[in-house]
């Protein structure tokens, strides 16, 4: 008897293993595409009167579509492609660029299982801006004038989220000297700022004799000659020469938070302030005679970079 209970335990045993062993099977759902998927805009102040609207350049876009788990923008795809997060679909953007201007937005709306949907839309929006008078002065001088890194105050570089709420180097601030050893092109480059009074345009003269401060590859923002791969650090560089002009800061910060509300727009990809790896608007924080303190967004996704720099 006890023979027979051993042997069906042993079955028994037996074809449970056998059943934990079979592969499970699962079912993966059906994967859609995001689909009617719309980027609708409205630019401030357009009418019959005013098709390019009101001059402030503000648009308000909101982005609808059908299975979308996530989206992703580009406010500009006629100068290359550079997405950011868009998570609720809607958001009013300031386009900077003085005059009439012709924007052609991209959207990636993704799905489920990676999929994704990529819809454009064309923009025609004005923008009207006169910077103040102070803030041209201080800049240019009685014509041109030099500004440099000032290595001698603490803060003089740093780092912190690209925000509309947070406005300080929160994450890294740099001390007194702090790049002397490792990257001291970033305290010899200079850079001219002129007004051309000709016809009231505007120039910017760089000149690093060691080299500029950068990143290297896509995040060096353009600029020629920088290899693709290498730490942060000093890079042959032969200098440049670029148009800027002022527009309206785009960053969105408040009317509170301290800020001349005005940016320094680079023409081309040849020229920078003070570090390479930086989108080619810097705000103008603050501003005076001998000393200006700015922000701009940086090439990676999500930073934003502070510089002071003081006048020769």
């Amino acid at each position: 008897m006890i023979r027979h209970i051993k042997y069906y335990a042993w079955v028994m045993a037996t074809m449970l293993l056998i059943g934990s062993c079979q592969k499970k099977q699962y079912e993966m759902g059906e994967l859609t595409a995001p689909a009617d998927v719309v980027i609708s805009t409205a630019i401030l102040g357009q009418d019959a009167s005013h098709p390019d609207g009101d001059g402030s350049g503000d648009v308000t876009i909101s982005l609808t579509g059908k299975n979308v788990l996530a989206y992703k923008i580009d406010y500009n795809a006629t100068d290359g492609i550079s997405l950011t997060s868009l998570p609720t679909g809607n958001i009013t953007y300031k386009y900077t660029s003085v005059g009439t201007n012709t924007y052609r937005i991209t959207v990636v709306a993704y799905g489920a299982g990676a999929t994704a949907t990529t819809v454009t839309k064309d923009i025609q929006v004005r923008s009207d801006f006169t910077p103040d008078e102070t803030i041209v002065n201080d800049l240019v001088g009685t014509g041109s004038k030099t500004w440099r890194v000032d290595k001698s105050i603490a803060g003089h570089f740093g780092v912190g989220p690209w925000s509309t709420t947070s406005v300080t180097p929160e994450w890294w601030s740099a001390s007194v000297n702090e790049k002397v050893g490792c990257c001291n092109c970033f305290y010899t480059a200079s850079f001219t700022f002129t007004k051309v009074e000709a016809n009231g345009t505007f120039t910017l003269t760089v000149a690093s004799p060691d080299g500029a401060f950068t990143k290297t590859g896509t995040l060096a923002g353009g600029l020629p000659g920088i290899p693709a791969s290498g730490d942060e650090g000093c890079y042959n560089y032969s200098g440049g020469t670029s148009s800027f002009s002022f527009v309206p800061s785009g960053s969105g910060i408040d009317a509170a938070t301290p800020s001349t509300k005005t940016a320094i727009s680079l023409g081309g990809n040849n020229t920078y302030i003070g570090y390479g790896a930086l989108l080619k608007e810097y705000e103008i924080l603050t501003i005076s005679e001998t000393a200006m303190y700015l922000r701009a967004q940086g090439t990676e996704t999500g930073n934003a970079w502070y510089i002071k720099l003081k006048a020769d």
